[in-house]
């Protein structure tokens, strides 16, 4: 799915946001429906260690926040999300451009939907990984997030 003018000038956006532009990471595509994000964390003397290899917490950093957006975005003004807690794991250093597509499916959408029916919150498990262009896996991140109904005020 290609993307919209909307689409673009929110991957604009959060590559200008101070906070995301400083992981060294680039948003380089958003989905017209916002189910699909590519990420690209390129190797330059902005996200190199001490070692010479990738800074962790740039990896770690690059992917901070999109499952939250995608979710916000899918399930509409009737939720709260939140992070609950990330874990990383090094599979091995980097150094060269690391790339993650990101992707939220329908089912995925209505399963929480659905367990939504009958309880106030849920967490919800997502697992990143974070590969060079031939697919060699460097880091995976693993997310829990919390969705909850929002209470009226009535």
């Amino acid at each position: 799915m290609p993307e919209s003018l909307k689409t673009r000038a929110m991957r604009l956006g959060f590559n200008f946001l101070p906070a995301y532009r400083r992981t060294g990471a680039r948003v380089t595509y958003i989905a017209d429906d916002i189910r699909e994000v590519r990420l690209k964390l390129p190797f330059n003397w902005k996200t190199r260690n001490y070692l010479g290899t990738t800074f962790g917490g740039s990896v770690f950093s690059s992917v901070d926040g999109v499952h939250l957006v995608m979710l916000i975005k899918a399930l509409g003004r009737g939720y709260v999300i939140w992070d609950r807690s990330a874990t990383i794991h090094y599979k091995k250093p980097a150094k060269t451009t690391l790339y993650t597509d990101i992707t939220l499916d329908e089912e995925e959408i209505d399963a929480i939907r659905e367990e939504l029916r009958d309880k106030d919150s849920i967490d919800r498990f997502y697992c990143i990984y974070l590969t060079d262009k031939d697919g060699t896996v460097y880091a995976t991140v693993e997310r829990v997030l919390y969705i909850g109904k929002k209470r009226s005020k009535h």
